[in-house]
């Protein structure tokens, strides 16, 4: 899996969000002002279907795109990628930056603990 430009996971997320579209549907999902020109999106999603995240269905000159990799295995890919960039490879590192640097509260921590006993 190759990851992806900022562009490129907005446009998958779209994507992950409504399933399948043709471009002009994903400009409409797009809540900017100007949005993007449509040759700008269209080369965002061709470039998407080249790295394997999207497929399409073809009818005439128009493609309908669908994601060919699911949202959640896009985000083990990336958290994995953080994982051993920046944490060593260790959860209980990265679960102590949370805590520490993202000053979670009381609730977001028993939540933590919550979820670590239920694995256990």
């Amino acid at each position: 899996m190759e990851e992806l430009t900022k562009a490129e996971e907005r446009v998958m997320m779209i994507f992950w969000q409504i399933r399948k579209a043709f471009v002009k549907d994903i400009i409409a999902q797009i809540h900017e002002d100007p949005k993007p020109p449509y040759t700008t999106i269209s080369s965002v999603v061709r470039i998407l279907a080249n790295k394997g995240y999207l497929k399409y269905k073809v009818y005439g000159k128009t493609y309908e795109y669908y994601p060919a990799i699911t949202r959640f295995a896009y985000t083990k890919y990336k958290l994995n990628r953080i994982l051993t960039g920046h944490f060593d490879n260790s959860p209980s590192e990265l679960v102590s930056f949370l805590v520490k640097e993202e000053k979670l509260n009381d609730e977001e921590i028993q939540k933590i603990k919550d979820i670590i006993n239920k694995i256990k």
